[in-house]
């Protein structure tokens, strides 16, 4: 897992500079194939189609470079905080801000404990980095689709790490195309990175590239559905799409046993991991939003606004499953919404019962509400195994029933003889929870009554979430009754919409003062825009 340096004639896409100067960039790579605890995952495309969602993190140092802080130390701890994102593949991008000509790239195939060991993190110098932790996406589970990309421009490298879907993908691939670009992947995170290679027409071609009006030209090409980490030679640029429907946020580097000052800026998927890496958090990138973070801090560029008829549409999934719990958004910890969620989940659907309990973990804090407003003791009935990963966002059904099996084991002496109400969070495909009521049932369970702390999911979702096709989703195929009796439940019942959304806006608190607007396009049919076949910007 040696750096190179690597001639940009021997690179996929990569150009000669104005000068000729051959662009050169040190790079390494890694698979499960260098480290066996990796574990290569692969998919069929056609048989699957999986889209995705992944996580994106950048620090920069500030003050004087060299910097003090280590950029790769904290990029690599902030891709473990966002792990639960997505554990097929990592990489990170660093720069020493001093060469235009010059990234360090390490990437590989895996989780970020066995892609990142300390010989290559003492590889990845500099003074700013982006990083990205990924599943699956549009594009196949390859080792050249991990991301950051790379492109090599007239101007210098740029590097950019992608979290959501682009909706037009097609359209945008056209004007793309359109203009001679070749394109090496199928990913749209590469898309992303040859439209912002394009002049827009305010930039006048004189002073260089303006990097803003490029972000501003992509915003108005495609408005959903990104977060974007952009890096160039010696600046990270933050961008969010108009409707807001992928989280970023951004914070402070403490100094060393301080409550004040900044050795540096971060800006991250999520704000799980600020505190573990001694770091404070700020706020949130707006919807629309362009944030530069260079050494002298953070600086708001630009906001593109949605059009009038239209509103605001952060993923509401972020709450009921994807975020970790002490993640913050709008204001509010992800924990107290699930927390919320459970005791709107009592009062809709209450149940006589002995216990109350969870699959964990996410499931755990709508449990806790559950048993709080109703009454009924929470008690612990499942133990986890924690190193069998997320059965939601490996891509085959095959590898999330034998997950299934491998994760769960039941604490009998709790659940003997007793009537169980057991909360989850959310049902898919229904693959897991048959297996887990029959395992309590095993264990002793007298009653077993299934409560789900969010609506059924019905549609598809193309923004970057793994709920592709409607034939996939177990609620357009039974009833709540008759998903009871097939999956073994004494009864089911899920969270209404109405109760959801009145969770979130519980203790939301909008940045700014607006309204704010969440995406339940997946519980609803109401897709931000229209539907896809509309989507053609």
């Amino acid at each position: 897992m040696d750096h190179v340096n690597v001639d940009s004639d021997d690179v996929c896409n990569n150009i000669k500079t104005s000068n000729d100067k051959i662009i050169k960039v040190a790079s390494s790579t890694t698979t499960a194939e260098d480290d066996k605890g990796g574990g290569i995952l692969t998919k069929d495309l056609d048989s699957t189609g999986l889209t995705h969602e992944c996580g994106v993190f950048g620090a920069i140092g500030g003050g004087e470079w060299p910097t003090q802080v280590d950029i790769a130390q904290i990029v690599c701890l902030g891709l473990v905080a966002l792990q639960h994102r997505g554990q097929e593949s990592a990489g990170m991008v660093t720069s020493e801000g001093t060469c235009n000509q010059s990234f360090h790239i390490h990437k590989g195939m895996g989780l970020i404990s066995n892609i990142f060991n300390d010989d290559a993190i003492r590889k990845l110098k500099g003074n700013l980095g982006i990083g990205h932790t990924r599943y699956s996406t549009s594009a196949a589970s390859e080792e050249v689709n991990c991301q950051p990309f790379v492109v090599h421009t007239a101007h210098g490298v740029l590097a950019l790490a992608h979290n959501g879907q682009l909706v037009n993908c097609d359209s945008l691939r056209k004007v793309v195309l359109a203009r001679g670009v070749g394109l090496s992947t199928h990913s749209d995170s590469e898309l992303i990175t040859q439209a912002l290679c394009v002049s827009p027409a305010e930039e006048d071609g004189l002073n260089g590239p303006n990097w803003p009006a490029r972000i501003r030209n992509l915003m108005r090409l495609a408005p959903l559905s990104y977060s974007l980490v952009i890096m160039l030679k010696d600046r990270i640029y933050g961008v969010r799409d108009p409707y807001g429907n992928r989280p970023l946020c951004l914070g402070r580097i403490l100094p060393m046993g301080q409550s004040s000052g900044s050795d540096g800026w971060v800006i991250s998927s999520e704000s799980c991991g600020f505190l573990s890496i001694g770091a404070r958090y700020e706020r949130e990138v707006l919807p629309g939003e362009i944030v530069e973070l260079s050494n002298s801090g953070i600086r708001s560029i630009d906001r593109v606004h949605l059009p009038a008829d239209t509103y605001q549409a952060f993923c509401i999934f972020e709450y009921v499953y994807f975020a970790r719990s002490d993640s913050l958004f709008e204001g509010q910890m992800v924990y107290s919404v699930r927390l919320q969620c459970g005791r709107e989940l009592a009062r809709e659907a209450p149940v006589d019962a002995d216990i109350v309990s969870s699959v964990p973990e996410s499931g755990t804090a709508a449990a806790h509400g559950y048993a709080r407003q109703s009454g009924i003791p929470f008690v612990e009935v499942l133990c986890k195994n924690r190193y069998v990963g997320r059965t939601f966002i490996q891509p085959s059904t095959r590898l999330r029933q034998l997950g299934v099996a491998k994760k769960f084991g039941a604490l009998s002496a709790n659940v003997a003889g007793e009537r169980l109400v057991l909360i989850d969070d959310s049902i898919v495909r229904g693959n897991t929870i048959g297996p887990i009521i029959k395992l309590l049932r095993d264990a002793g369970a007298k009653e077993v009554h299934v409560r789900i702390a969010s609506p059924p999911l019905q549609y598809p979702c193309y923004m970057g979430i793994n709920i592709p096709t409607r034939e996939e989703l177990i609620a357009n195929k039974m009833s709540p009754e008759k998903l009871a009796k097939h999956v073994g439940a004494d009864s089911l019942k899920y969270l209404s919409v109405e109760g959801l959304v009145s969770a979130v806006r519980y203790h939301m608190k909008v940045p700014g003062g607006g309204a704010g607007g969440h995406c339940t396009a997946c519980l609803t049919g109401d897709y931000p825009g229209g539907l896809p076949d509309n989507l053609e910007w």
